[in-house]
């Protein structure tokens, strides 16, 4: 099961990827904030067609959820929108390594605090160095995304 959810999970990262290539390009015509609202939209409609079919808990539940649980929602917009809008200035590929290393930093001080009641992982010298390596081939991609870019704009003026 664990390799599952593996597979699902590498299938996620691929649907982001092209999800938010396309959100940035979608933005330059319809504007970011319109971007994000279409996506939501969407995610709404999906989601509440799959609770019809499929759903086992109780919406209503959400309610009685401590006020700080429901932050969560606001985080994931926040996401998109950010996403949305850096996609089309520094690329997916950028973009996505951003997000993956502010996924890390947060994730690991999650796990070596237990914060949200979390399994204490304490932050080690591979964590650091898996970290390290992210923040350097981010350096790497976005210093070929700028000379990319630099290289167009060179033969367009040409």
């Amino acid at each position: 099961m664990g390799i599952l959810m593996i597979l699902f999970t590498l299938l996620g990262g691929i649907t982001l990827s092209a999800q938010s290539s396309i959100n940035g390009t979608l933005s330059r015509k319809a504007g970011t904030l319109e971007t994000t609202l279409l996506t939501f939209l969407t995610g709404t409609m999906f989601l509440a067609i799959m609770i019809i079919f499929w759903g086992q808990g109780n919406l209503l539940a959400i309610l009685e959820a401590p006020k700080w649980q429901l932050s969560a929602a606001f985080l994931g917009t926040l996401y998109l929108l950010l996403t949305v809008m850096a996609v089309p200035r520094i690329g997916v590929i950028a973009t996505s390594i951003s997000g993956i290393i502010g996924q890390l930093v947060i994730g690991m001080l999650i796990d070596h605090f237990g914060w949200f009641d979390s399994l204490v992982i304490t932050l080690d010298m591979k964590r650091s160095f898996a970290l390290l390596f992210m923040i350097i081939a981010l350096y790497f991609i976005y210093k070929g995304n700028k000379r990319s870019r630099e290289q167009a704009l060179s033969i367009k003026q040409n």
